[in-house]
């Protein structure tokens, strides 16, 4: 069965899932890179972007899983990228270059058509405007009965947890504090939606945590 999963989400200590003042210099707001420190020092990171050698452990471990058995993903549009409004032109292909680190579909979430795009290494970013659910169904169909990534950013997550989407759920918490930025809970009652605690493991640079949607 495809399952919709979060994987390797960032969390600031005090339960922020992105900085304030997101912008082209500071996609994750600012201080937001501070919540992704644990993973960047993997062998996982490092071989998704052409190095070699890397940290292996409970951060590389958590790494790998989030990129095992993937067939799609679903993006929300600022993590696409920082255009916002009418797309002005098709110069703005993502935060990643000409080869991204996804090599399946992506969906992306937005109020505004554009044609699909063709990257290198097998990725394709298709631009969903009729909604979550549309995403989601696209994407499962795209991934043929492998598992769906939900990327985020923290409205789009948000978004499908309220809507009981959300079979599993990755977070690595750091140690940040940011005080202000997007809260990721805040207003989400996750034990009536049917979401536990099923893992808890620590690492030096991070508390992974995964939650899991009870079935039945």
């Amino acid at each position: 069965m495809s399952l919709l999963k979060v994987s390797c989400f960032g969390l600031s200590l005090d339960g922020y899932g992105a900085g304030p003042n997101q912008s082209l210099e500071h996609p994750l707001g600012v201080g937001g890179m501070a919540m992704m420190s644990w993973v960047l020092p993997t062998r996982t990171f490092q071989q998704m972007h052409g190095g070699d050698g890397g940290d292996t452990g409970v951060d590389d471990d958590f790494a790998a899983r989030g990129f095992a058995n993937l067939g799609a993903w679903i993006l929300g549009r600022n993590m696409f990228g920082p255009v916002r409004g009418p797309w002005p032109d098709d110069e703005w292909k993502g935060w990643w270059g000409a080869n991204p680190p996804y090599h399946v579909p992506v969906f992306v979430l937005t109020q505004h058509p554009r044609a699909s795009i063709t990257m290198e290494g097998g990725t394709v970013f298709h631009f969903v405007t009729d909604g979550i659910h549309a995403a989601l169904a696209r994407a499962r169909e795209a991934a043929q009965g492998r598992d769906v990534r939900l990327g985020g950013g923290v409205a789009t997550v948000r978004q499908y947890l309220r809507a009981g989407l959300v079979d599993e759920m990755h977070l690595a918490q750091s140690t940040a504090l940011f005080g202000a930025g997007e809260a990721l809970f805040t207003g989400i009652d996750l034990p009536a939606l049917g979401y536990e605690c099923t893992e808890r493991v620590a690492s030096a640079h991070a508390t992974h945590v995964v939650l899991t949607k009870k079935r039945g």
